[in-house]
């Protein structure tokens, strides 16, 4: 089995900027994480345009869609920003790939100290390979059913909703 992850940006990916304190993209974080986790499972990584999930729009989201019926693996893991990760779920949910897809990304990005993005990368990359067909949400080491996630911004945290 080789498993796909499929970079899309959000806050896993950004980038601190010390010369004005703001956070934005430059490369992704994945090729590292990927080396640091010692994945024993091939791997085949695809980056596209890396954006926070606030600005992703239909069209990006096509594109995810795209990547995933091209995609000739079954086991798929999309790194993806919290804030608008259910609403691409809802896009990918309904296509039905007869593919594990598992969307997962980071309340704080992976260079920051404490970051969740390492566990939640190689939590996702997990359950991608155990779980059925279908489409799911993995945060914080709990899996949601793409239809029924929501993130509770006050807590930080996602949750059924």
């Amino acid at each position: 089995m080789t498993l796909r992850i499929v970079a899309t940006g959000g806050t896993f990916d950004k980038h601190y900027n010390e010369l004005n304190g703001t956070l934005g993209f430059a490369d992704s974080h994945l090729p590292a994480a990927i080396a640091r986790a010692r994945l024993t499972v091939p791997v085949e990584l695809e980056q596209l345009p890396l954006l926070d999930s606030l600005d992703m729009q239909d069209a990006d989201r096509a594109r995810v869609l795209a990547s995933c019926q091209a995609a000739t693996e079954s086991a798929i893991v999309i790194v993806h920003g919290t804030d608008t990760m259910p609403e691409t779920a809802a896009v990918l949910g309904p296509a039905a790939l007869a593919k594990t897809i598992v969307l997962t990304g980071a309340m704080i990005p992976y260079e920051i100290d404490n970051s969740d993005a390492f566990f939640n990368l190689g939590f996702a990359c997990g359950v991608a390979q155990a779980l059925p067909p279908g489409v799911y949400v993995a945060m914080n080491g709990t899996v949601f059913d793409w239809n029924n996630v929501q993130k509770n911004r006050a807590a930080g945290v996602f949750q059924t909703k």
